[in-house]
């Protein structure tokens, strides 16, 4: 690919969905790309870069920024932020939102929906213990086409056999055909909606906590701190957010700050040092 090609596609999925792509990674941009041309009639990658620089049309611009942005998930990844909502974050809230009962968590750039599906589970094994509140999970995600597929809630064999216990498989999917269904009791408890991490945050509303892995990682510096700055805005002073192994706020934000000994999990920088203690803790 000419490096004049690779700059204008690169630079198109910065402004329009902040994403970095290193020089290294044309052989990602190559094989994701090409099928769209195809698709649209057009021979090779190289009709479809000219397509794009002459006439910049909206919809090919989204549909080439949707297949660079669309990452892969699966249930319950790495565990540990699980087990930190579980026994650490959500203990606390059902404590501190005893009187209103209600909790509202966002999963931003949710792809598939694996993530959120994972969390309603969560909460679904909880029984009891979260009757009569008033929970909302919100995935959000850039593509319409990964939404699309998270609100189906079907999903492969390969898919459910990554990260999901065979138990949690057996009682709330229900198998058709090759494919694997999640039940509507787990799929009703998720709402989506399409949602670009470089737009206003405001028609979102506020959230007790805030789920965004794995996707600081493919922004630069200076839209990382804008990203987490808004994500702070819309956040309680006792909220937490929850980002990748790999992800941090050093050196970004001052509006966040580590949990010690927590893995991925970040309080606010004006929270209490009751909570922080609190969350060390568990």
């Amino acid at each position: 690919m000419r490096s004049e090609d690779f700059e204008l596609i690169s630079g198109l999925l910065k402004q329009r969905s902040g994403l970095i792509l290193p020089k290294d990674k044309v052989y990602l941009l190559e094989s994701r790309l090409t099928p769209i041309a195809h698709k649209r009639g057009l021979e090779t990658l190289d009709d479809l870069i000219n397509e794009v620089r002459l006439k910049r049309k909206e919809d090919l611009l989204t549909e080439i920024t949707e297949a660079m942005t669309t990452n892969e998930s699966f249930f319950f990844r790495d565990n540990r932020p699980f087990d930190l909502f579980k026994d650490t974050v959500l203990p606390q809230f059902l404590q501190s939102r005893a009187s209103r009962k209600k909790i509202r968590i966002w999963c931003a750039a949710a792809s598939t929906g694996q993530e959120p599906y994972s969390l309603a589970i969560i909460l679904k094994e909880m029984g009891i213990k979260i009757a009569g509140w008033d929970i909302e999970i919100v995935g959000t995600d850039i593509s319409q086409e990964v939404l699309d597929k998270a609100k189906a809630g079907l999903f492969s064999q390969f898919e459910v056999q990554r990260g999901l216990p065979i138990q949690l498989l057996i009682k709330y999917f229900n198998q058709v055909g090759d494919l694997w269904q999640i039940s509507d009791e787990i799929k009703s408890m998720v709402k989506y909606r399409k949602f670009n991490l470089l737009d206003p945050y405001t028609l979102l509303g506020n959230f007790d906590v805030i789920f965004c892995r794995n996707v600081l990682i493919y922004f630069d510096q200076p839209t990382k701190g804008e990203v987490l700055a808004k994500m702070r805005k819309i956040i309680p002073a006792d909220g937490t957010l929850f980002l990748g192994a790999a992800e941090t706020v050093l050196g970004i934000t001052d509006k966040f700050k580590p949990v010690q000994g927590q893995r991925g999990l970040y309080s606010t920088a004006d929270v209490s040092a009751d909570v922080i203690g609190k969350l060390r803790a568990s």
